[in-house]
């Protein structure tokens, strides 16, 4: 059974950082992509971005430049390194598992509010 536990969000002003941090169970890393979605109040959910089994990483271009998103194979965990952060970056976070052999396994979710 895989599990992921985001956490790391908070209220932060504009212009601050966070970083988000991931943690999964029963996942095999070198076999699936993971991935950061977001989801604003009243919107869809959209992808914020990737890292593939191989390492190779995509972000949305609302975000390119800003955000960072790596793992740590060894502690089973994927983070989002989140700079310059806007008003705009204010939604609830998933962690999930977007290709691979355990895909579709989503995250509670982690709040991220940026004031102005």
């Amino acid at each position: 059974q895989v599990q992921l536990v985001e956490s790391g969000g908070g209220l932060v002003q504009a212009g601050g950082s966070l970083r988000l941090s991931c943690a999964a169970s029963g996942l095999i890393f070198s076999m699936n992509a993971m991935g950061w979605y977001r989801q604003a109040p009243g919107k869809q959910r959209d992808l914020v971005a990737t890292v593939t089994s191989g390492g190779v990483t995509n972000y949305a271009n609302s975000v390119k430049g800003r955000f960072t998103i790596s793992r740590d194979i060894a502690k089973n965990t994927v983070y989002l390194q989140m700079n310059s952060l806007k008003v705009e970056d204010t939604a609830v976070y998933y962690c999930t598992v977007v290709k691979g052999l355990q895909a579709g396994y989503w995250g509670q979710g982690t709040q991220v509010t940026v004031s102005s």
